[in-house]
């Protein structure tokens, strides 16, 4: 990119909520609370390319301790595709980071791109959407409280490969997010959040030791949506898949899991459902 009329800098906090504005305009579905989450993670992982000093494109670069990043909210707004100034922002962002690896989980349709950044595929994640019954009330799943924090904080370590303190105080105590958990013997066996959404609700992170746990966990979140609810599972979790369509959800659309780097090895059988496309 040579137009000396575009730069790229570092996102001020108002300007997360018109990012998450063109993501809803994507029919990304963003959460109601999702911007001040978002920048909980990292307050300076987001940058935004301006033409002439107009806003014209967007991306989360978030670095969780300085050790993953993850990449997301690649937006461009549509007037000013085509151009380059979205690879320019892209490019802004790479830079900036200094961490081992990234992730990202991009559309199906813009894989070969990522690859000529280095990006290799891990798996694709499946979004499912639709109405599902609830059952019965589980007397074991119960909000979750301060008092189980440090559970939670071990049980997500686990499944997301990285601490992300900042961001999952925010997640788990933000307005309207509904916090879950599934305990035996003292010990938490799985943890799920469902949130409100521009359109309805979506839960996750899902994450459970078993497809057992999942489903009750599954369960009491969708008994708290007045309507459908969005889920985001990883497709070489079958269990998850198969428990998304046996409650009615149906498949809308798939990313690319993908990484620049080493990947973390993760528990995919215990991941029911991804926290969110735009962080990881």
């Amino acid at each position: 990119m040579t137009d000396p009329a575009f730069t790229v800098r570092r996102m001020a906090r108002p300007e997360l909520d018109l990012m998450i504005d063109w993501a809803a305009r994507e029919g990304w579905n963003p959460g109601l609370r999702d911007a001040a989450c978002f920048h909980a993670a990292d307050p300076g992982g987001f940058f935004i390319g301006l033409l002439d000093g107009a806003p014209i494109s967007a991306i989360s670069a978030v670095s969780y301790g300085g050790a993953f990043g993850f990449l997301g909210c690649y937006l461009c707004v549509p007037e000013h595709r085509g151009k380059g100034y979205g690879i320019a922002t892209w490019n802004a962002a790479l830079q900036a980071m200094s961490v081992r690896a990234i992730g990202l989980d991009g559309v199906i349709e813009q894989q070969s791109n990522y690859r000529k950044s280095g990006f290799v595929l891990a798996h694709r994640n499946i979004r499912f959407d639709g109405k599902a019954v609830a059952a019965t009330p589980d007397p074991d799943i119960v909000p979750l409280k301060e008092v189980d924090m440090p559970a939670v904080r071990a049980l997500d370590l686990a499944c997301f490969g990285y601490e992300r303190t900042g961001f999952l105080g925010a997640w788990l105590n933000a307005e309207g997010h509904r916090v879950l958990g599934c305990f035996s013997g003292g010990r938490l066996d799985g943890y799920a959040v469902i949130r409100p959404c521009r359109e309805n609700a979506k839960i996750g992170p899902l994450f459970a030791h078993s497809p057992e746990v999942a489903e009750r966990l599954f369960d009491a979140a969708v008994a708290t949506a007045d309507g459908p609810v969005f889920l985001d599972a990883p497709e070489d979790n079958g269990a998850a898949c198969d428990l998304a369509e046996r409650k009615g959800l149906g498949r809308v659309f798939e990313t690319a899991r993908m990484y620049l780097g080493p990947a973390p090895t993760l528990p995919l059988n215990q991941i029911f459902g991804i926290t969110t496309f735009e962080l990881g």
